[in-house]
């Protein structure tokens, strides 16, 4: 009789806390990157005790969010797996129930840190304690766990008036059975507010994205000639070194990190293949995202299946959850992870939310708790976006399928049609822009003493322009 691996016996919990732990050592990496050293080395032994706890709790909210954004990408792939070794030894860890548990505890743990650690955090780290009180950590955990009751209290009673104004009996039944109704209710919105800054942001970021790509490759210019802009800054530089007339001041090492300096140093691979296959990589990704949605949009109107529901068994390795197999679960991966970027680099690109973009060694407390909070909003809604635009058909599972408006036809029809327009909007715009730029650059009326705009040459004239100077 063969004896059975080890790991063949390890429990659900065992591994979800192994990831949990590889996940909260990664995040703590993270934010001891971002936080400013000064607020953790004070005179004051208490803020910088205070400043650590609040660190702690950061770190751990920051942890459920990537676990968040894992659970899809988790889910579908443990069910290809196991369709592709359905009777190894080695995959008997892989079960419906580990990944039901995983389900149910990232919900647990991002509404308990968004609910209570991060106010708790924020009012923790401004709390001084109560007056007349002796001095020390413990005030200020007496002074938070005090406010954080009462903004509780506060936040319920507006929850049970809001209810009674749409539902006044059914109010009144549930004013004792707050587990079952209110709390619910409440998680119910706030996923739909995470949904709705999904909705705003990804197809931002979804347009963003080129233009954050192109910043990281070296870009090829049309009808360039790098050595003469080689020569053009070398006469730049000569002049303004005589102008300053200083010894110390040199404007070589600025130079050499210039666009021209790096496109002559690059490869001509470099500069003629890997841009073009990023930008059309992003353009797939982005266009695959929008025909799916659309073809979800069909089917909402034919297939009643095609709603977004709860899943009580998982039912893991039974059936493929993409009609194209494995390849089609690898690319529902693909895409959910790069609308989670997407939705990122919209969220920081967007001038409401651009003074939270965290700054190396330079990022105050108030600032992470803020980003912490809003990355968990964003992460902990992915699961529901994905499976409402039809990215994958994995149903969600535990307690994020229990929303009260996934049900409604018209809410996820609409949020469907939203999406795919605002995203082919910004995906036009940012390409014929793109376009726009490279010519007027590209022939040179850039260099005009007017500010040449999108509305100043018409695209049909530039076009004309060009042609006329190829010929």
């Amino acid at each position: 009789m063969h004896e059975l691996p080890m790991f063949v016996f390890v429990s659900p919990l065992q591994i979800c806390v192994l990831l949990f732990t590889c996940l909260y050592i990664l995040s703590y990496l993270i934010l001891t990157h971002f936080k400013k050293n000064a607020d953790y080395v004070t005179d004051d032994i208490e803020d910088a005790t205070a400043n650590k706890i609040a660190l702690w709790l950061c770190t751990f909210t920051l942890s459920v969010a990537v676990c968040a954004v894992l659970l899809l990408p988790i889910s579908i792939l443990s069910n290809e797996v196991l369709l592709i070794f359905p009777h190894s030894y080695y995959m008997q860890w892989l079960n419906g129930s580990l990944i039901h548990g995983l389900w149910n505890l990232v919900f647990l743990f991002s509404n308990l840190s968004l609910v209570f650690l991060m106010p708790f955090a924020y009012f923790f780290t401004e709390s001084e304690g109560f007056v007349g009180c002796k001095k020390g950590v413990m005030a200020r955990v007496y002074e938070t766990a005090v406010v954080l009751l009462l903004l509780t209290l506060l936040v319920l009673g507006m929850v049970w008036v809001f209810v009674a104004l749409l539902n006044n009996h059914s109010a009144r039944e549930s004013l004792y059975d707050m587990w079952e109704y209110y709390l619910p209710y409440l998680y119910s919105a706030i996923s739909l507010c995470g949904v709705l800054l999904l909705l705003l942001c990804t197809p931002f970021g979804l347009s963003r994205m080129f233009s954050v790509t192109g910043s990281l490759l070296v870009k090829p210019r049309l009808l360039e000639n790098v050595e003469v802009e080689m020569n053009c800054a070398a006469f730049e530089e000569a002049s303004l070194s005589r102008t300053l007339n200083s010894e110390w001041w040199s404007l070589s090492s600025f130079l050499s990190l210039s666009p021209p300096e790096m496109r002559r140093r690059a490869s001509p691979w470099q500069r003629n293949l890997f841009y073009p296959l990023a930008m059309l990589l992003l353009l797939a990704l982005t266009v695959a995202c929008v025909l799916m949605v659309c073809f979800h949009v069909l089917e909402l109107l034919f297939d009643e299946t095609a709603m977004p529901s709860g899943m009580g068994d998982p039912r893991l390795g039974t059936a493929s959850f993409s009609m194209f197999g494995s390849l089609g679960a690898a690319v529902q991966v693909v895409l959910i992870l790069y609308l989670m970027v997407s939705s990122v680099v919209g969220f920081y690109s967007s001038p409401l939310f651009t003074s939270l973009l965290p700054r190396s060694r330079d990022t105050n407390l108030t600032q992470i708790i803020g980003n912490c909070v809003s990355l968990l909003v964003l992460s902990s809604a992915l699961p529901v976006f994905s499976r409402t635009l039809g990215i994958t058909r994995f149903d969600l599972l535990g307690d994020f399928g229990r929303y009260n408006w996934l049900g409604n036809f018209h809410i996820v029809f609409l949020y469907n049609i939203l999406f795919a327009g605002l995203t082919s909007a910004c995906l036009i715009n940012t390409l014929t822009w793109a376009v726009q730029k490279e010519l007027i650059r590209a022939f040179g009326l850039h260099k005009l003493p007017l500010t040449v705009s999108r509305t100043t040459i018409p695209l049909k004239l530039l076009l004309a322009n060009g042609l006329s100077k190829i010929q």
